[in-house]
């Protein structure tokens, strides 16, 4: 909601309560509405309907949602597609020979030298899965037994060819600083089912991404709908435990007594920001008890924890995969966000690094899909058999692909590599509304450009707001004189991905 607008509501709710005494009812308010026995006020503006003093509080969306939560495993650097999930007989064909330099004259690359560049093959083999006979790599076998609920898109393409900006792009709509993340906004446009946990979970493997914080930040919109980073140990959020000797009976009344502060300067200049930091305060003392039990895994079963692989040691050769215990921690990571769903978060980014294989493609990526593989058809399979898929919107998503040139980059002793590639990569969605079991798109014979049905960023994430039940021109924000959305002025909602 607009800061002014808001000043403009409170004021007039302020004389109202205050001319009747009205304290008491206030308190009777809140109380019926956390239990769900009030409607919801209507919106101000361009604002999202909801409690007004809780920036979370759940609030309808444009129309009917198919889905309800998002979990979106991002892999930072760009896995290969034609290794993964596009296959392209013609490059071992082609192995090793120049491309025709009209493919090239007018093409940035990160590293290539565009005069001595020459195609690389593949070694990978690609096999018909499911009924629906999606290829995919012998490097996924368990995402292959999950093909008939995956609508993989072959004819993603951005506008970023380096990685920074592309994962702003791919994360906020925009390649520069300070726009709102994916999570963000629709933690803004729907809230959180959860009281006890934040709106939007951000969990890491990994070296971490380039873009780090900026992936997941709320850009303009109020710092409540930003991303929480969870540590994969200790306390899940740093300073979350009470020190030796303060009791929760202290606490609550610390935080009480700090809430009543910001509340009254709240009345005094109306900044946004202060109704945040209110209810950030309120929620981490609520966290205190819910984080413990969201990361204690004791309550799973043997089944499940073998299922996502959870307790596995790294093979040898991990490279830009990250350091010790990778595997493990991306499991967990992955059984954790299907715990964080079903406890009501709406968003949950898992961010893994690093896939940005410039050299060593093909013992490095097979590290990697080692680690992902499995956890993440565990992740599908899970949410299915707890009927949690159908309301579950899980991505597959990176930056960028990879280039069916070989890297030569002057000072490698030989190309093992693939080059940043954003004319053209594959990433996949399930679940929440998603049609599985189809493909969507098609790439020219060496994986080069887009031939049929592109789907850019923005139509990406047109797509992603439909499903959560927004028309993505209506969810804005003023900002600066400006409406802003996450799709800016483009994008055009994908229906042949719509169930």
């Amino acid at each position: 909601m607009h800061p002014i607008l808001d000043a403009i509501h409170r004021s007039r709710r302020d004389f109202l309560t205050g001319s009747a005494s009205g304290i008491g009812l206030a308190a009777l308010a809140s109380m019926l509405g956390d239990q769900g026995l009030l409607a919801a006020p209507p919106p101000v503006g361009n604002a999202p309907a909801g409690r007004r003093d809780d920036p979370l509080s759940p609030r309808p969306p444009h129309f009917e949602p198919r889905a309800k939560a998002c979990i979106c495993i991002y892999l930072e650097g760009g896995p290969s597609q034609m290794d993964l999930f596009d296959p392209k007989p013609e490059l071992n064909a082609l192995d090793g020979q120049p491309l025709p330099e009209s493919f090239t004259e007018n093409v940035r690359f990160a590293f290539i030298q565009k005069e001595s560049a020459t195609v690389m093959g593949s070694p990978r083999v690609f096999r018909r899965r499911g009924e629906c006979g999606m290829e995919l790599s012998d490097l996924l076998p368990h995402l292959g037994q999950c093909a008939d609920d995956l609508a993989l898109i072959r004819s993603m393409h951005t506008d970023q060819f380096n990685h920074h900006p592309g994962q702003l792009m791919m994360n906020t709509g925009s390649p520069m600083f300070g726009r709102p993340s994916v999570g963000s906004w629709l933690t803004y446009g729907l809230g959180s089912e959860s009281r006890d946990l934040p709106g939007y979970v951000v969990l890491t493997t990994g070296r971490g991404t380039s873009g780090g914080t900026s992936n997941w930040s709320s850009g303009f919109l109020p710092s409540s709908y930003s991303g929480v980073l969870f540590r994969d140990q200790g306390d899940p959020v740093l300073h979350l435990g009470n020190p030796p000797g303060l009791s929760q009976e202290l606490q609550r009344e610390s935080i009480e007594a700090i809430s009543a502060l910001n509340a009254r300067r709240f009345d005094a200049v109306r900044d946004q920001e202060i109704n945040s930091r209110i209810a950030s305060y309120e929620l981490a003392f609520r966290m205190q008890s819910s984080a413990p039990e969201l990361i204690d895994l004791s309550g799973e079963t043997d089944e499940t924890l073998e299922l996502y692989g959870v307790g596995r040691e790294d093979p040898e050769g991990g490279g830009r995969g990250g350091g010790a215990g990778v595997y493990n921690q991306f499991a967990t990571n992955c059984l954790l966000a299907r715990r964080l769903v079903e406890r009501g978060v709406r968003f949950v980014n898992i961010y893994h690094a690093s896939w940005d294989h410039h050299s060593n493609l093909d013992a490095e990526l097979s590290f990697n899909c080692g680690m992902a593989d499995r956890p993440v058809a565990a992740l599908i399979a899970d949410l299915k058999r707890r009927g949690l898929l159908d309301s579950t919107l899980v991505l597959w998503c990176s930056e960028f692909g990879r280039t069916p040139l070989g890297e030569n980059r002057p000072g490698f002793a030989k190309v093992t590599g693939r080059d940043h590639h954003p004319f053209a990569f594959s990433q996949f969605l399930a679940g929440g509304g998603i049609k599985g079991g189809q493909v969507i798109g098609k790439t020219d014979p060496i994986g080069w450009n887009v031939v049929e049905d592109p789907v850019h960023v923005h139509d990406y994430h047109a797509t992603i707001l439909k499903l959560f039940g927004f028309d993505h021109t209506q969810l804005t924000y003023r900002y600066q004189g400006r409406d802003f959305r996450l799709t800016d002025v483009a994008g055009q909602v994908v229906d042949r991905l719509i169930s």
